[in-house]
């Protein structure tokens, strides 16, 4: 599952009306962590039924075998690649597999070491499928509940970037376009070329044009008050902020320094943005009454 155009579509309308749109990556989160917890626990099953020496090592053979995906290694040896690329320097399958039977071992020994400090503790963990049913010891669960704590970081750090890249280009389309700002006065540019296609996972730079003037556009969905996004726009050297929230002290920091803003979610909130083409000198038009008719039109045209 990824960032779908329905949902980037609905993440736009609420950015529009001020709500907050995290909902909607929450539920991509949950419906994706879901299925992955269903799909682990089949494995599991099939997994342990097979093993003819019921140990521990019935897991590291099926789940950190070296023909699986890199990806599935990573995870079910309760690590992440990031962390595997940063210890290495590199993240080749090679790697990857040394690292994971590394860190399932020392992690293993972690588990039994603390069983054996807390032997009041009895946790069974029991998983029925089509009738067929096998139990995992507290070693055991707790191997499967750290794969599982894993996964949904995972999901969330990916889930939660992919939106925001997705998200920049179309939004900013639709503000022109709410706005009747001519094609000429605004461009979606890549590594110095336009866009043409609804590719939104590269990284992109948008512009506002007026005359020779390019002005560069930076959007960042973030919290309230967080200084990084501030900093990022003046290292960017970006002219045009929009924000979903923005702290005062980012306000008077982006006023000080002639940056125009727009936050998403304040009163007003989007309709802000002709205040900035105003001052920018950029020709537009007064917003449509039925917003919400113009972006289904506006919708059509930008995910064609």
């Amino acid at each position: 599952m990824t960032i779908t155009e329905q949902v980037t579509k609905n993440i736009i309308k609420k950015l529009l009306k001020g709500e907050d749109y995290r909902i909607e990556v929450v539920t991509l989160i949950d419906a994706e962590f879901l299925q992955f917890a269903i799909d682990f626990f089949k494995r599991i099953v099939d997994a342990k039924l097979k093993s003819q020496n019921i140990t521990i090592d019935w897991y590291k053979k099926e789940f950190l075998n070296p023909v699986l995906p890199a990806k599935d290694i990573i995870i079910n040896a309760g690590l992440n690649k990031k962390t595997i690329h940063n210890m290495f320097n590199s993240s080749t399958k090679g790697i990857v597999i040394d690292a994971a039977n590394e860190h399932y071992d020392s992690f293993y020994e972690t588990i039994k070491n603390l069983v054996e400090a807390e032997h009041d503790l009895d946790l069974t963990l029991t998983i029925k499928f089509k009738g067929v049913s096998v139990d995992l010891n507290v070693s055991e669960s707790l191997i499967v509940i750290n794969t599982l704590a894993v996964k949904r970081a995972e999901l969330r750090g990916g889930l939660w970037s992919t939106a925001g890249k997705r998200v920049e280009k179309p939004l900013m389309q639709t503000l022109c376009k709410l706005y009747g700002i001519s094609d000429k006065n605004y461009a979606v540019k890549s590594k110095g070329k336009v866009i043409e296609d609804a590719d939104f996972e590269r990284e992109v730079d948008f512009y506002l044009i007026e005359g020779k003037n390019h002005y560069k556009c930076e959007v960042k969905l973030m919290g309230r008050g967080n200084p990084e996004s501030a900093d990022a726009v003046i290292a960017r050297a970006s002219k045009v902020f929009v924000a979903d929230k923005l702290s005062e002290t980012n306000k008077r920091q982006l006023n000080s320094l002639g940056i125009e803003w727009i936050e998403l979610r304040s009163d007003g909130g989007f309709q802000r943005f002709e205040t900035v083409l105003n001052h920018l000198r950029i020709s537009h038009s007064k917003l449509s009454r039925n917003i919400d008719e113009k972006l289904e039109t506006i919708f059509k045209e930008i995910f064609k």
